[in-house]
């Protein structure tokens, strides 16, 4: 019955010969592209950093520099360090890849059989590079990161410094021992909500906004939420690996629950925020992700299928896939209505 309501539009059946751009777009999409070993530089790394996961990296910079956009003047200086703040935050996500591979397949933890190893294939036991070269990338990255922390520090103060080195700790503190004590989908929250959203509003304007805060939960949330269903998947796996991730504490019944209430408490945190008047009316154009709530909660409700279905990319994910799937359309279209409030609170000056 699954197989019915698979989003295929969101996950074409790639064709055997892709253009450059074509593979690049694939790896984006799908974290993986045909004929992967033949494939050109730059299309292996996408692969090797998870490109594809780096839309919700991007989403919460974005939102942080809309809110800077919304309470403070911003012009072309600020556009900089929003775009200079983004591409730290994209830079510190691959980083954090690279070295969650690298520790785990050191451990023991990815092998042939893990999840990791068969969605994708593996920068290292699928021979797609070195660990001397996984390595060298994450310090590379770091280095990057460095650079573009000291400078905006530079510009607006040591505060760039702490939240760049809290979501440092923090990340790593995930792939070292957090996701081992069911402490992983609450660091996720706390990362790509707050410290992501908060620190890129700050990183662009020197100051700290309460509101901010506050409108950093509802996406910090469904980002926790994508974790709670990549950890659906991995439930087995993780339990004999003597991971205790949240669904293997919970179990699987519970853990489906939990990652059905995020859902809804992203809905119900959207509402507050806007009948408080934290963010604008145009926020609530989020609901129009609700038809894709009503597939992906349809899915929660039914069990897994036992085997691949026609053109699924990622198995044997699956929860993670469809709470990827609702993420995409409510990260946008929070990000949709940040824009309209922004046009409608500068638009009666132009009129004028």
């Amino acid at each position: 019955m699954a197989d019915s309501i698979l989003p295929q539009e969101g996950f074409p059946a790639p064709p055997e010969h892709l253009s450059l751009l074509g593979r690049w777009r694939i790896a984006v999409q799908q974290c993986n592209v045909p004929h992967i070993h033949q494939a050109d530089f730059i299309s292996r790394w996408l692969v090797i950093v998870r490109a594809c996961v780096f839309s919700m990296t991007l989403t919460s910079g974005i939102i942080g520099a809309l809110l800077a956009a919304a309470y403070h003047h911003f012009g072309w200086k600020e556009l900089g360090y929003a775009l200079l703040a983004i591409l730290g935050l994209l830079a510190a996500h691959a980083t954090n890849n690279l070295v969650n591979d690298y520790i785990d397949t050191r451990r023991g933890v990815d092998t042939e059989d893990y999840p990791r190893g068969q969605y994708a294939t593996h920068p290292l036991l699928g021979g797609l590079t070195t660990p001397n070269r996984l390595l060298v990338g994450a310090v590379i990255l770091t280095l990057l990161d460095f650079v573009i922390m000291l400078f905006l520090a530079w510009v607006h103060g040591p505060l760039v410094v702490v939240f760049a080195v809290l979501g440092f700790l923090l990340s790593m503190g995930y792939t070292g021992f957090l996701k081992r004590f069911a402490l992983g989908e609450l660091t996720a929250l706390i990362v790509w909500g707050p410290l992501m959203i908060v620190g890129t509003y700050y990183a662009i304007t020197g100051e700290l906004n309460p509101n901010v805060w506050w409108a950093s939960l509802p996406y910090g949330l469904i980002v926790a939420s994508v974790l709670i269903g990549k950890h659906i998947d991995k439930m087995e796996e993780d339990r004999r690996a003597g991971i205790h991730s949240l669904p293997v504490v919970l179990g699987q019944k519970r853990a489906i629950q939990l990652l059905k209430a995020t859902f809804i408490l992203f809905y119900l945190l959207v509402f507050v925020l806007v009948l408080q008047g934290v963010v604008g009316f145009w926020v609530l154009v989020t609901v129009l992700a609700a038809w894709r709530l009503r597939t992906v909660w349809l899915v929660l409700s039914l069990p897994k299928p036992q085997e691949k279905p026609a053109n699924w990319p990622v198995w044997p994910l699956w929860y993670v896939a469809w709470s990827m799937y609702f993420n995409r359309a409510a990260g946008m279209l929070f990000i949709l209505g940040l824009i309209f409030n922004i046009v409608a609170q500068h638009l009666p000056s132009f009129v004028q």
